[in-house]
This record gives structure tokens, sequence and C-alpha cells, in this order.
């Protein structure tokens, strides 16, 4: 979205010093930053006021700042929380975006979910959708400011760490379909029960137009309940719903081919993306753009061309043979499961699993840990633990340990890496990559 910081100084209740300037795009990374846009100063963990002359040298046009700084650049400097007036500059100008926009929700499987429905509906109409997983209260806005002008729908996922907060997240993008994916245990330790999960997600579906179209999944019983909570149309997809798959084949790589059914016809379908459970993302992405007027099988081309966030069951083949899958953005007993499937599917003499923690389970996490460390050895893969004991398998106690165990990897060698993000278990396969190249 392309607009002037004399704009933005009155969307966000601010005050422009330095002159006046358009930018087109939005970031809070320093590193990241792109000529001609706008850098906004986040106080987190480090103060991004600190990191704005840097943004500036890079090329931004402007900043979004809390208090006034010394750059020879324009500035739109607001009272209170950078974060804060971030969102209310996107909601403001929410109605200058794309008239469709699709939210997507769930425990498990959204960033697949988006970066799939952006394909399938990328093949019909101009789309724009969430970077990487960015799904909270910066991540929202930033989505819908860095929308091209020229967009015809935007796909936004949406996270929450507790009640309330889907809610808050829905009144800035104003949703006219909403997504979920699957009610599981994730956060728990946050939300405490799986109703209580359920609640949070289905704010969702409560926000929706009259007019608007709820997606859910058939066959979780908690999101099919969701129904009840919204005037707008339901379209189910999964086994019974409106949308399903059959004849469902992977191949070397683990990459699901099936035909579609349902009310709009049936076509082929192959995936770019690796894991049986993708079938049910891509069922739930054809679904968006069918409601959205895009043709099954023109959608169905599309997610031919689906691009996965980063670390989310990516496969990397190595030179000497082996098979690495990266899936280490993060983890839950949900997705945990659905990698060692994954990893169980692909044709290899050995079988390695490098996991770390799954963060926020609660009072359930150690026996989520250990039901994790079952399922491996029932299914012949060793796992091998980073400094998390509640596995119940020998535990290492940082990367180059865990580098180290797996030894010489080659033909007939295939690993999986996964772990919640804090774990930062992607080094792991850095090392591996490096190693596998010198």
């Amino acid at each position: 979205m392309r607009m002037a910081m004399s704009q933005l100084s009155e969307v966000a209740a601010g005050r422009l010093i330095g002159g006046d300037a358009e930018f087109s795009g939005v970031t809070i990374d320093s590193r990241e930053v792109a000529a001609g846009e706008l850098f906004v100063a986040i106080d987190a963990e480090r103060d991004g006021h600190d990191f704005a002359p840097s943004a500036i040298d890079r090329g931004a046009a402007g900043c979004l700042v809390a208090r006034e700084l010394d750059i020879d650049a324009p500035m739109v400097v607001v009272d209170g929380d950078t974060g804060t007036a971030l969102t209310r500059a996107a909601t403001r100008l929410r109605s200058f975006g794309p008239e469709l926009v699709v939210g997507v929700t769930g425990s498990v499987g959204k960033t697949s979910v988006k970066d799939l429905a952006a394909a399938a509906l990328g093949a019909g109409l101009r789309t724009s959708a969430s970077d990487k997983s960015f799904n909270n209260e910066i991540g929202v806005p930033l989505t819908l400011l860095n929308a091209p002008d020229d967009a015809e729908a935007l796909v936004v996922e949406m996270g929450a760490r507790g009640p309330g907060q889907i809610a808050e997240l829905c009144a800035v993008a104003r949703p006219r379909i909403g997504v979920v994916t699957r009610v599981a245990a994730v956060h728990t330790e946050l939300f405490g029960d799986l109703d209580a999960v359920a609640a949070t997600k289905g704010e969702l579906i409560e926000s929706l137009p009259r007019d608007g179209i709820a997606v859910l999944n058939a066959a979780d019983d908690r999101v099919r309940a969701m129904a009840s909570r919204t005037e707008a149309k339901v379209v189910l997809f999964g086994e019974g719903g409106d949308i399903q798959a059959r004849d469902i084949e992977l191949d070397e790589q683990v990459r699901p081919s099936f035909e579609v059914v349902g009310e709009w016809g049936r076509t082929k379908v192959a995936l770019p993306v690796s894991g049986a459970h993708q079938v049910q993302n891509a069922l739930a992405a054809l679904a968006v753009a069918c409601c959205a007027g895009v043709p099954l099988d023109v959608g169905a081309a599309g997610l031919a061309n689906a691009v996965a966030s980063p670390m989310r069951m990516a496969v990397h083949h190595l030179d000497s043979g082996a098979t690495v899958i990266d899936d280490s953005y993060n983890a839950n007993p949900t997705s945990m499961e659905a990698g060692l499937r994954a990893l169980g599917a692909l044709n290899a003499e050995r079988r390695t699993a490098v996991v770390g923690t799954m963060a926020e389970l609660g009072p359930d996490a150690e026996r989520a840990h250990r039901e994790i460390a079952l399922s491996a050895e029932a299914a012949g893969i060793e796992l091998i633990a980073v400094d998390e004991p509640s596995y119940g398998v020998e535990s290492v106690s940082d990367i180059s340990s865990a580098v180290e165990r797996l030894g010489t990897l080659g033909r007939g060698d295939a690993v999986l890496v996964k772990a919640s993000r804090s774990a930062g278990l992607d080094r792991v396969v850095t090392s591996l990559l490096a190693a596998d190249s010198t």
C-alpha cells in the first residue's frame, strides 16, 4: 500500500516531523528494510528505535516512532506504543485494501493453509498473503499495510495465545471468509484446555458478516461445532464435507497427489509440499478459492506453484544422498505426530528425528513428550532429544552434540528436525547443509 507520511500521521494519530515523503511497504526489521519502505520502531526484546538510523541508511523512506530521533528523514511521532499506532493505522486503512480478506486460524496447519490458499486464490485473483508466520497484533497490521494497491484478495494468518486475541485481530482485518483448521493441544499452558482453545479460535467465525463464509474442518468435532456461532454460510472440508480427497498417493518425497471431489466438481491435485497431512490443508485452500469464484481446476493448478513458508516441512536432498526434513519452525503433539508419519513414509534405511521442546503445554507437557517418544519407537525412528529430558530418552545438551550424534549421513539416511521455535533447531539443518557442501 503506497501512502504519504502525512497521511500516516493522520491515521496513526501522530505528528509529522522532517518533511513529507511517500512510502510503499512497512517493516519492523531494519535488516530487511527495502528502499522506500516505512520502518516501524517496535519496543520489544530490543528497542527498535536504536535501529532506526540503520533502517534509514538502508533506504527507508521514513520511520514511525514513539519519540523524536536525531535522523535525517521524515518521521511520524506517536504518543505511547508504536504497535498500537500501527494497528490503528491498519484498521482505519482497511477499507482501502482488497474487499476479500480471508482469515486463517487453528491450532495447527494455519501457515500451510495460508500459503496454499494464497496459491489457489492467486491462480484466479491478484492475491497477497501474510509473510512467513506474521499472525499476531503486529503481523496482521503489517499484512494489511503491505498488500499491493491492486490486490483483489488478501489471506491473513491469525494466531492467539489467549482468549479474545483472535477477535481483536478480526476487528482490524474484517475477514469475509474465515478458515479454522484444527483444535489441538497448543498453548494449553495459557488456554487451559481444548474447549478454551476452541472458544478462542471460533472468534474468527463469530466475526464473519452474514454474507461471509466459514470454512471448517469436517473431521474435527470442535471445529465443526463452530457452525452454530455464525449466520454466515458454512462450507466443510475433509471426510464427510463439501470438498473431499480421494485416491491419495505419496511420491518419494512424501508429496501428496489425489483427486478432489465435491460441489464444485472434481479434478486432480499434485502438491509441491511434503506430508500426507497437507491434503487436508489443500482442501481448505481449494474451498477458499472456490468460494471466491475461482474454478476448481484453476485453483488446483495454482496449488502446484505453492511456496511453503521457511522451516515448514522443507525437504532437503543432500549431496551425500541423505534426506533432511526441516520442520523446525514450531511443534506441538499433533504436528509432531504428522512429522513422524512423514519421516516414516520416506524410503530410507535409517530414520532419525532430532527433536526439541514442545513449549507451552502446561501440566501435560511431560506426558505429551513421552508419547511422542513412544510413537517414534513404534515406528522404528531413532530419537535425538536436544535439551529436553521429558522425551525419556538420553538428551544431548546442544546443537553441535545433536549433529555429532547423527554422525556421517549418506544414502539411506532420513532425518526430521522439529521443535518449538524457542529451541532454535533450524541451526541443526544449517549445520547439516553446511557440512554437506564442504
